[in-house]
């Protein structure tokens, strides 16, 4: 069984800066894809920023720019570096780790964007 355990969440000013890390525990297989999704009051989860077992990254329109999302794969580890953080990024973040034949997802972190 993966866990995935997330860390760097909290309160930060506007046009400030947080960086989020996932690990994974388990045993991990084949191609996958770490990311990071995040819902806010009386919203839908959203995809933020995937990446790929070879370092391809995909990211939301509204992070473009702002938002870095990596990966170390000796350490199954992915970050999220946040940069220009903007009232509307509050939200808790999931962490998650989708593969061929599974799909994990983290407990999440709360993210809070206030002055």
């Amino acid at each position: 069984q993966v866990q995935l355990v997330e860390s760097g969440g909290g309160l930060v000013q506007p046009e400030g800066s947080m960086r989020l890390s996932c690990a994974a525990s388990g045993s991990i297989l084949g191609w996958n894809t770490m990311g990071w999704y995040r819902q806010a009051p009386g919203k839908e989860r959203e995809l933020v920023a995937t990446i790929s077992t070879i370092g391809i990254a995909n990211y939301a329109d509204s992070v473009k720019g702002r938002f870095t999302i990596s990966r170390d794969n000796a350490k199954n580890t992915v970050y999220l570096q946040m940069n220009i953080l903007k009232p509307e990024d509050t939200a808790v973040y999931y962490c998650n780790l989708r593969g061929f034949s599974y799909d994990y997802w983290g407990q999440g972190t709360q993210v809070t964007v206030s002055s």
